[in-house]
Parts: structure tokens; C-alpha cells; sequence
């Protein structure tokens, strides 16, 4: 599977080691010596890709490097490198998000591993990312009076009590209602909500304390 790395570490001759490997097994690499600098050279989420971060780098640290990644929406997997393993470094990088942890020196076949599965949960996470575009296109193009019933309907409104919210007819309910399902692509009401849960509709009506 190719991909880019980047890797952030202060130490140069790492750097270089690591990259003559991931080289050498195809991928390409990009490197930095500082956490600052690959913030400064944001890495592009339309590529594949993944991060090797060492933990303890002058300036920004490793964690504090994920957080800000996280903050700023960044889904490239984060792989980290340590040359000092602790137990509960590793469980708040692993619960912050974190790939792997690997303890240097690493061995190839630890690095390569763990590329290639952070490799993979990055091209998951993408494939999983365009299907919800998708989504929200279609979403996007129902009527202001449709996008209503639509949200009525998934938080478990019959026919008849959206009619009665939306002071319509339930005959005009189950033809907008028709017309909800026939533009996002369902069959059933059971995948509409499915559908609505996966674009994070639901959440969002519950966040804004919208019940009926």
C-alpha cells in the first residue's frame, strides 16, 4: 500500500535511518525536526498518509503536537516513537487517539507494521469520510419543508404527529416524506435514521436540545 510518512524528530541521523527503510519498503517520506515545523507544513489529508511522532522533541512535545492535530481536524493516523517507554505516557497517547507506540530502536518489521496499519485506518477513515459527503449532499438538497419532516421523522414522529406539528395534512406528510426518502437514497424508515445517525444529524438535533 503506498502512502506518505512524515516523520517528526529532532534527531537527525534517525530521521535519515528511518526514511532509507520506509524508502527502501516503497513509501514515500517526508521529514521534520520539529513539531513546530510540520504545523508550519501542514500535511495534506487528500493523500495517504500517517505521522511518525518521537514523544520527547525540544519545543512542542509529541502529545502536545497530537492534540493540536486533533484540534484542527486532522485525521492522519499518528504512529509514536519513544526511546523511553512509560506506561501511562503510552495510555494517554493511545486514549488521545494515538495509533501505535513503538520503544526505539525499532526493529523493521515493528516499523513497517505499524506504518502499514496506520496506513489503513487512514484510507478506512477517508473512504468512511466521502461516503458521508455524500450524504450530506443529499441532505442538502431537500426543501426547507422536507428537511422538517425529515427531522421529525427520525427522532420517531409518526405520519400523523408531523402533521400535526407542521399543521399540514398527513397526506402531504407521507408525500414530502416520499420525497425525503426518494432524494437521500432509502427504502425504509430504519435507514433513514441509520443514515441520519452516520451524518451526525441525530447528534446535532439532540445537542441543540430539539425534541418534540
Amino acid at each position: 500500500m503506498p502512502g506518505l510518512v512524515h516523520i517528526v524528530d529532532d534527531d537527525a541521523s534517525f530521521r535519515t535511518a528511518i526514511e532509507r527503510r520506509l524508502k527502501k519498503a516503497g513509501y514515500e517520506v517526508a521529514t521534520y525536526p520539529s513539531a513546530q515545523h510540520l504545523l508550519d507544513c501542514l500535511p495534506s489529508e487528500s493523500e495517504l498518509g500517517c505521522i511518525l511522532l518521537d514523544v520527547r522533541i525540544p519545543g512542542l512535545s509529541g502529545p502536545e503536537l497530537e492534540g493540536r492535530l486533533s484540534e484542527i481536524g486532522s485525521t492522519l493516523p499518528i504512529v509514536f516513537l519513544t526511546g523511553y517507554a512509560d506506561v501511562p505516557t503510552t495510555v494517554r497517547a493511545i486514549k488521545a487517539g494515538a495509533d501505535d507506540f513503538l520503544t526505539k530502536p525499532v526493529s523493521s518489521e515493528e516499523l513497517l507494521g505499524a506504518v502499514e496499519r496506520a496506513l489503513a485506518h487512514h484510507q478506512a477513515a477517508r473512504s468512511q469520510r466521502s461516503k458521508l459527503d455524500v450524504v450530506r449532499a443529499h441532505v442538502a438538497t431537500l426543501t426547507p419543508r422536507e428537511r422538517q419532516v425529515f427531522e421529525l421523522v427520525i427522532r420517531g414522529n409518526t405520519n400523523k404527529q408531523v402533521a400535526n406539528v407542521l399543521g399540514a395534512t398527513e397526506r402531504t406528510i407521507k408525500a414530502h416524506r416520499h420525497r425525503v426518502m426518494e432524494k437521500l437514497q432509502v427504502q425504509s424508515l430504519a435507514e433513514l435514521v441509520s443514515l441520519a445517525e452516520r451524518a451526525g444529524i441525530l447528534r446535532d438535533l439532540s445537542g441543540n436540545g430539539q425534541t418534540t
